[in-house]
């Protein structure tokens, strides 16, 4: 009697691979993404697979906006995500809408099967659409919804508690977007995906919950680091009395918190919607298998902490500048980027935009890049159509300095033969 074959997830190189088969080119990039988009794919989700996909409005925002609850799979075992709380954080909410269409077009094969029969997931993609009408942290109110968990003074907050006390979830995770300094502990690399099993007291102690959410959290970073490798760090676990994911595994959920940081290029976002799609497709199967239960504690334990401010994008290493008084100084100049969306005419257009971040001695910063600047110097630029190779005249070096929160338009120049006189190596610039 020949046995069955083992049930098995695809590894992560090959999940990665048939994303780009689900993934809507319909769907504008993830901050551009709106209420309309997910009101829209969601009804045409429902409305190909009213068997498979269960669709409901669980509430309203401060605006009136649909807060939708979406339900896929017939398991015992209650599984609930949410994305976007904050409105200027959207990775996850596309890789959502990708995970719902790869598990209806591949329902029958074995582990997608298994998977839908062992969980129920229910999901609400977009938490917080005011925010994101307004690419907006906070919702309509003003009110961080992550801080809301015990006041419940917005109408968001409430309905996540809802959907928490009337299902009861087994787990629970927590999507976000952070800041695009975050690094990888002192390694230079960005923290392009950190995970946390949030404490549920001050004291950061461990049940039978956290230590759950610490193993998927183990087993998202070997599915991560395979795609991204030195890029997944750990967020850090200081206790906050008034957030939603302590207070989930405080009251029974333990949470997994996925946070989506900076990748090595721009624009970033199809790379870390990918990988969002594959870090909660082998949680999920974890999860459905027992695989989950069965992992290696200290893969979580080992993740290296995240450092808030570890890394800018671009690092002007040992480059020349000029001080308010004109005299020259050599250091470091670390530029950082920002995201913004901005109306164009009736369309959204995304913008990356560079400010000055960091001067000085900065060797203990990574970057996604960086600039040996030996013998050359940074300006500001002169927004008359300079390009490298042409030659600059410096006549008033004083008003050549750079400062703090500066745009980052600036020209590198190297010292030509006469006095004054540079010649222009590069040109930096971002969006206006």
């Amino acid at each position: 009697m020949s046995t069955p074959p083992a049930v098995s997830i695809p590894p992560p190189q090959a999940l990665a691979a048939r994303w780009e088969q689900v993934h809507p080119r319909s769907l504008p990039l993830a901050p551009l993404v709106r209420h309309s988009d997910v009101e829209q794919h969601l009804q045409a989700l429902h409305a190909r697979a009213p068997d498979f996909f269960k669709l409901e409005v669980a509430g309203h925002s401060v605006e009136g906006r649909a807060l939708y609850h979406v339900t896929v799979g017939t398991g015992p075992r209650r599984i609930l995500l949410w994305s976007q709380m904050h409105g200027d954080e959207p990775t996850a909410t596309t890789a959502l809408l990708d995970l719902f269409e790869f598990l209806s077009a591949n329902r029958e094969e074995p582990w997608v099967a298994r998977l839908l029969s062992q969980l129920t997931l229910h999901a609400v993609p977009m938490l917080n659409p005011d925010g994101a009408h307004r690419f907006q942290r906070r919702n309509a109110q003003g009110i961080d919804i992550n801080r809301d968990a015990l006041a419940l003074q917005t109408p968001e907050a409430r309905t996540l508690k809802s959907l928490r006390d009337a299902l009861e979830p087994s787990v629970g995770f927590n999507l976000h977007n952070q800041g695009w300094r975050h690094g990888v502990g002192d390694t230079g690399r960005p923290a392009s995906i950190s995970v946390l099993a949030p404490a549920f007291d001050k004291a950061r102690a461990d049940n039978p919950g956290r230590i759950l959410a610490k193993k998927v959290c183990g087993v998202i970073r070997d599915a991560v680091e395979t795609l991204a490798p030195g890029q997944v760090g750990r967020y850090d676990d200081t206790f906050e009395a008034r957030a939603f994911g302590d207070n989930m595994t405080r009251w029974g959920t333990p949470t997994v918190l996925i946070e989506t940081g900076a990748w090595t290029s721009l624009p970033p976002d199809e790379p870390l919607v990918r990988l969002n799609f594959v870090a909660l497709a082998t949680a999920l199967d974890a999860l459905a298998s027992g695989r989950a239960e069965q992992a290696d504690l200290s893969r979580y334990d080992s993740i290296p902490e995240n450092d808030s401010s570890g890394i800018v994008h671009l690092l002007l290493k040992g480059v020349g500048m000029f001080g308010a008084d004109g005299k020259p100084f050599t250091g470091d100049v670390g530029i950082a980027v920002s995201r913004a969306v901005r109306a164009k005419g009736k369309k959204l257009a995304l913008a990356h935009v560079g400010r000055i971040d960091e001067l000085g001695d900065l060797r203990v910063l990574g970057a996604i890049e960086t600039v040996q600047g030996a013998g050359l110097f940074v300006v500001p630029g002169t927004g008359k159509g300079a390009k490298p190779g042409d030659t600059f005249r410096l006549t008033q070096p004083a008003r050549q300095a750079l400062s703090l929160g500066q745009r980052a338009d600036l020209m590198l120049l190297r010292p030509l033969e006469a006095a004054g006189t540079f010649r222009i190596e590069r040109i930096i610039r971002f969006d206006p």
